[in-house]
């Protein structure tokens, strides 16, 4: 039996000590399953290179939100493949590549594959060096990750829902009274307010309905953008409806669109906040998006 490696994250909003128990008898059905538990930050990038670097590991299984899951994606080697377990409040990731949402049906799922030999490569993006599996930004959508970072966690370690997510970004629309002018360049395209790129489409969720700002963007190819070149709250409503319909920033002239990108330059005139995966990233005046085709072996 094939050894494999279950990297579970018990401060993840859906990760319980039952289901990891769960997915630990799916999985040890076709492997000789090792478990391993994130302590603090970045810790699942140490597992997973250090399950990589062990050799003989056929495959490694992650049992996370999107932060875990692009945690473990900087630590694989691009030779073992790794399972998406779904065990945040969006879990974007697994959604976006198929998975069924309920991590017990997800394990079996993905053992079968396993079993199967049965996996697929995708494309991933990185910025300034760190990957992420669907989407990163400058400006907007950073500055909402960071400010529901800075809420924190219930004592449970619950990250906040969605209603927060919703809040926060009503209050930074309101502090900013609905507009945001040209702070950044896309070096060769123009300038423009924020930045979002994405490596797949849906961007993100909002319970079970998927945001679509980047409606050709795929998993098989390079990186897309939108950046719109100004913000106004008559424009906010347009790029709404957008996203919920699936198709129409590609068409406007007040958005700077490109598909299927290698390289993607940006340069700020100010630090403005970046992330990757939802994941912050700090302050930068400068960033190079790449996209690696068909980097990482997952288990589908």
């Amino acid at each position: 039996m094939r050894r494999a490696i279950l990297i579970a994250n018990p401060f993840a909003t859906g990760v319980t000590e039952e289901r990891i128990a769960a997915i630990e008898r799916v999985l040890g059905e076709v492997a000789e399953l090792e478990t391993l538990l994130t302590r603090r930050p970045r810790h699942a990038t140490e597992l997973a290179e250090q399950a990589c670097e062990r050799g003989g590991c056929g495959a490694v299984f992650v049992f996370s939100g999107d932060g875990g899951f692009n945690e473990a994606v900087n630590g694989v080697d691009g030779d073992v493949p790794i399972g998406f377990l779904p065990g945040g409040g969006t879990s974007v990731l697994p959604r976006t590549l198929g998975i069924p949402h309920d991590p017990v049906e997800a394990a079996r799922r993905l053992a079968t594959a396993f079993a199967e030999e049965r996996v697929r490569r995708i494309s991933l993006g990185s910025v300034n060096g760190r990957r992420f599996t669907f989407s990163a930004g400058i400006g907007f959508d950073a500055e909402v990750v960071r400010r529901v970072d800075e809420l924190g966690r219930a004592p449970d370690g619950r990250r906040p829902g969605d209603v927060h997510f919703a809040t926060t970004i009503a209050r930074i629309l309101l502090e900013r009274r609905g507009r945001y002018e040209p702070e950044l360049e896309v070096v060769g395209a123009g300038r423009a307010a924020f930045v979002l790129v994405a490596n797949t489409s849906p961007y993100t969720y909002a319970r079970r309905l998927p945001l679509t700002f980047v409606p050709q963007a795929d998993f098989d190819l390079g990186l897309d953008y939108v950046a719109p070149t100004r913000v106004t709250p008559r424009f906010i409503a347009r790029l709404l409806r957008y996203a919920v319909i699936g198709h129409g920033p590609e068409r406007d002239r007040r958005i700077l669109y490109a598909h299927d990108q290698d390289r993607i330059e940006v340069r700020c005139d100010r630090p403005l906040p970046l992330h990757a995966d939802g994941e912050d990233l700090g302050d930068v005046e400068h960033a190079v998006f790449e996209a690696h085709r068909h980097a990482l072996p997952v288990l589908v």
